[in-house]
């Protein structure tokens, strides 16, 4: 850092830590590991980096649909390397579960804290069982829809309570990630990687490198010195709209099945026949290949099931590739109606499935439709995604794109904020300069308003706040600016916890900015 500039303590960041159960909360009793309650009490507060003995006045949590709001003791982690500090408080669920007994009933409870308490927390980190993490990860993926804050998935191999454990480090990751960087998306964290949730497989059932993501490289990584993100895989919502989720995943309907050499064709007819079947992830060999031809008993089975209205999905066996027409068994089974599942793992797929089969008026077709494209990432599509930029161009120094957008922002020029992005290979709508402010920060109290939708069009974070802790909104609201305020509210954008008591004060004050105060405590 400059010493020219005086050192600041940054906000503080909070994050809601979730614990549905899992080896990383358990103790050891008479019949083995069970899990065990108290986790802030006996696991955290007594360990330094996790407790920096400031002892910080209680948070609240918001507990049911109500809107009840509990006020819970929070603690606060040492000042990090990027020189903030990160403040939680824990949810404990009431009955804890091993990561073998979640159902989508466990998937809505967990969707559902998270919803309640969006507002009041800048980042989430679950800590759940590793035996159905993957599946918990691809879930959630769906039911949040236009997520803007990072959600994290944890757990350990060994509980946080024995000597010799990866628990801390998992942990204690995943809040500095939560807390520091602004992630969108439902993530797994393990062993130093951060993975996409929904690209993710266990491999491992003792090892510390317990979770891999085949097809798609980590999204950030863990080192000595920082935390490396890689922010051109970040996937974000582009659909200008407010966090919401979807819950009641249709599970009950949905199953998975592995082809083996010798299969008998009246096995697959068997389950394909089961009462109230609507979806079936079929895991195939290699690029998706069966036994038979197309005329094989095999081929008409499949093709009979999906004129009944079942959706079948190919995915491979391989724990890395994707399935395609590239041999003549995969391009029959596509020719019979069977949806190709490109690289998704079976935990993906079969979780999307029960998503999609769950969306009210959901058919058949519609399903198969968008089985085959990339809802969150969660598959690799044959053309370039909407977030990923061109990768032509000259390249511009970093500060020098950031201050050339800047003065584009200033001036209300549209073309040349688009010119400036996508000559950018870097995610520049979320930098920031000296003073923290992001583009949208600039744009929120800009002068055209155009431009302050094009960067929420491409996904680019309400939810960042700058050096003086403000976020885009309070800027918007503090320029008088109701349109901006109301095109920021659409995106999902609401003040931080900080800032209520100054807002509020504004919009009492019966002054001609009240109104458009009022719009952000309303």
């Amino acid at each position: 850092m400059d010493d020219s500039y005086p050192e600041v303590q940054l906000p503080e960041s909070r994050v809601l830590i979730i614990i549905t159960g899992g080896t990383i909360c358990m103790r050891k009793s008479e019949n083995g590991l069970v899990p065990a309650r108290g986790f802030l009490k006996a696991g955290l507060a007594p360990r330094p980096c996790f407790n920096d003995q400031s002892y910080p006045e209680p948070l609240e949590i918001v507990i049911d649909d109500k809107g009840t709001r509990k006020a819970v003791q929070s603690l606060r982690c040492p000042t990090s390397t990027y020189d903030r500090r990160v403040r939680y408080s824990v949810l404990e669920f009431d009955q804890l579960l091993d990561s073998s007994s979640i159902d989508a009933a466990g998937w809505d409870q967990i969707a559902k804290c998270i919803y309640r308490n969006y507002q009041l927390y800048d980042g989430f980190v679950v800590l759940h069982g590793t035996d159905s993490l993957a599946y918990t990860c691809s879930a959630l993926s769906f039911m949040l829809h236009n997520l803007g804050k990072p959600v994290i998935l944890t757990g350990s191999q060994a509980p946080m309570m024995e000597l010799q454990n990866d628990a801390q480090d998992n942990l204690l990751s995943s809040l500095i990630i939560a807390g520091h960087f602004m992630i969108p998306e439902v993530c797994l964290f393990f062993n130093f990687k951060l993975f996409r949730g929904n690209r993710t497989t266990k491999v491992s059932s003792d090892d510390f490198q317990a979770f891999a993501s085949p097809n798609l490289p980590p999204l950030a990584t863990i080192s000595s010195l920082r935390t490396n993100v890689a922010w051109n895989l970040v996937y974000r919502p582009t659909v200008v709209q407010p966090f919401t989720i979807q819950t009641k995943l249709d599970t009950a309907h949905v199953a998975c099945l592995r082809i083996f050499p010798g299969m008998r064709p009246e096995m697959v007819d068997a389950v394909l026949r089961l009462e109230g079947l609507k979806g079936l992830v079929l895991e195939t060999f290699g690029a998706g290949n069966t036994p038979g031809g197309p005329d094989s008993a095999m081929t008409r089975i499949l093709a009979d099931a999906v004129k009944r209205g079942i959706v079948i999905v190919n995915v491979t066996q391989c724990l890395s590739g994707s399935v395609s027409p590239l041999y003549a068994p995969a391009t029959m089974l596509g020719r019979a109606g069977v949806v190709f599942g490109q690289d998704l793992t079976s935990e993906a797929a079969l979780t999307k499935l029960a998503y999609l089969l769950a969306l009210p008026d959901a058919t058949p077709e519609e399903v198969a439709k968008r089985m085959s494209g990339s809802i969150r990432g969660e598959l690799s599509e044959s053309t370039r995604t909407h977030f990923e930029h061109p990768k032509i161009g000259t390249l511009t120094p970093e500060l020098s794109s950031l201050t050339a957008l800047g003065y584009a922002i200033q001036e209300g020029n549209l073309e040349s904020t688009r010119d400036i992005v996508r000559g950018e290979p870097r995610w520049l709508l979320n930098d920031v300069d000296y003073n923290l402010n992001t583009p949208v920060h600039l744009a929120a109290s800009g002068p055209n308003i155009d431009i302050l939708r094009e960067f929420l069009g491409q996904g680019a974070s309400v939810h960042l706040r700058n050096r003086s802790g403000h976020t885009p909104l309070y800027l918007a609201a503090a320029a008088g600016l109701k349109d901006h305020v109301e095109v920021l509210r659409e995106a999902g954008a609401h003040l931080h916890s900080d800032e209520m008591a100054a807002a509020e004060l504004h919009a009492s004050e019966g002054n001609g900015s009240a109104a458009v105060w009022s719009l952000v405590t309303g």
